[in-house]
């Protein structure tokens, strides 16, 4: 590809039978240009080790105080279980 087709690629934007033109009319052997820009597609790309629209980054949430009270109440609770030598593993209290 010469410099004026390249200039003409990057001033405008390319329709879907444009771009498949130019894709079947590429060679795959040829070594990538020095100065190749990456493709990301239509995310924010962070810098992580994978893409955003391949694997998003989760989003934590705050969580309200009756939330909070329900968690430290339930491992508190297994917690004393396990304290006292009991065994809920199949639903029921019994020996362990």
């Amino acid at each position: 590809m010469d410099e004026s087709e390249t200039t003409a690629i990057n001033s405008s934007a390319l329709n879907d039978e444009e771009l498949a033109d130019l894709a079947l009319a590429a060679d795959p052997n040829e070594p990538l240009d020095n100065d190749a820009v990456p493709w990301y597609g239509n995310s924010n790309f962070h810098g992580g080790l994978l893409p955003d629209w391949y694997m998003p980054r989760p989003v934590a949430t705050t969580r309200g105080r009756a939330t909070k009270i329900v968690i430290v109440s339930i491992v508190a609770a297994f917690l004393i279980i396990d304290a006292f030598g009991l065994c809920i593993t199949s639903g029921f209290l019994s020996l362990a």
